[in-house]
């Protein structure tokens, strides 16, 4: 019997604020491991990113009262999780920031919603509701806008390919959580999925990178390690599947959307980067797409309409 789409699921009030908070955790990302590649090879770094964050989470997992699985085959659901919503997107963005900068990876990345509509509508998990899809268009195109121009790089093809594969896998994570990790709390799906990457990760590095052979790496590389499995990957995750529990996968692979603006933001107010016309059109027009994709305006618009035709 075939599967029948659900109905998109409204973002929760206070979900808005967690999904800001996640676009700067994530934003975050594209910067420590564009600091962490001066010394280590990218697999080096995804295998440290999900196991440092891993043994950072572990000892919550019985704070919070909660376990992992004992049996073999309860891994499977955080297996597949860490398959798809890291090793694969980590190590390909990761890969692709050694052939375009990490602020155009972070741009690409944002293609993550309109793969997550489409993976979801094409398996039966939510219709394809027209407010949605014309939401995410109008947020790649705010995306665009802040793209900044400039000629194309050697190997940038590449480059936006593989961002694009990690987009798309990305996508596809969100439609195993929704079917294998429903009611599983969230330090759980996040602590299970970065351990059953870091074992994965580990045959990957270990056959690609051989890290036992590379010099040790600076304090600045180790404090861009540090940040990206603290900050950008235990916390992010914690809040991440926080916001899946309650909104849906849909909703939260909109987070990808605000971290190109999360990022430019971050690099004015620390960094003193400039902030032009072209900056705030794009952040205006990305806005403008989370307002039409949320729809609680357009609800408000038609009771408004409808007690003045009264």
């Amino acid at each position: 019997m075939a599967r029948s789409p659900k109905a998109a699921i409204d973002m929760h009030p206070q979900d808005w604020l967690l999904l800001a908070f996640l676009s700067i955790l994530w934003g975050g990302s594209f910067f420590f491991v564009g600091a962490a590649e001066r010394e280590l090879p990218p697999m080096t770094i995804v295998l440290a990113r999900v196991s440092l964050g891993a043994l950072m989470l572990l000892p919550f997992v019985r704070v919070f009262g909660s376990a992992l699985p004992r049996r073999l085959i309860d891994w499977l659901p955080f297996a597949g999780m860490g398959l798809l919503n890291n090793v694969i997107p980590f190590s390909l963005f990761a890969t692709a920031m050694t052939y375009i900068p990490s602020g155009m990876a972070s741009v690409l990345n944002a293609t993550t919603p309109l793969f997550g509509v489409l993976v979801l509508a094409s398996f039966g998990e939510e219709r394809l509701i027209a407010r949605r899809v014309v939401g995410v268009v109008i947020g790649l195109i705010g995306v665009v806008i802040l793209r900044e121009p400039g000629p194309a790089a050697p190997g940038q093809t590449v480059g936006i390919l593989l961002c694009l594969g990690a987009a798309l896998s990305y996508g596809f994570s969100g439609l195993w959580a929704r079917r294998m990790l429903a009611g599983v709390p969230p330090i759980t799906s996040a602590a299970g999925q970065l351990v059953s990457s870091s074992v994965m990760m580990a045959v990957i590095a270990g056959a690609v990178d051989q890290p036992w052979t590379l010099p040790m790496p600076s304090v600045a590389t180790w404090l861009s390690l540090v940040g990206i499995a603290a900050l950008s990957t235990a916390l992010a995750y914690i809040v991440f599947f926080r916001i899946l529990a309650r909104s849906g996968a849909t909703n939260v692979m909109l987070v990808t959307l605000l971290i190109p603006v999360t990022a430019i933001l971050l690099g004015w107010l620390v960094l003193g980067e400039p902030l032009g016309a072209r900056e705030i059109a794009g952040a205006l027009v990305i806005g403008s797409a989370l307002i039409a994709i949320d729809g609680r305006i357009f609800g408000w618009l038609r009771i408004r309409l409808a007690a003045g035709k009264a």
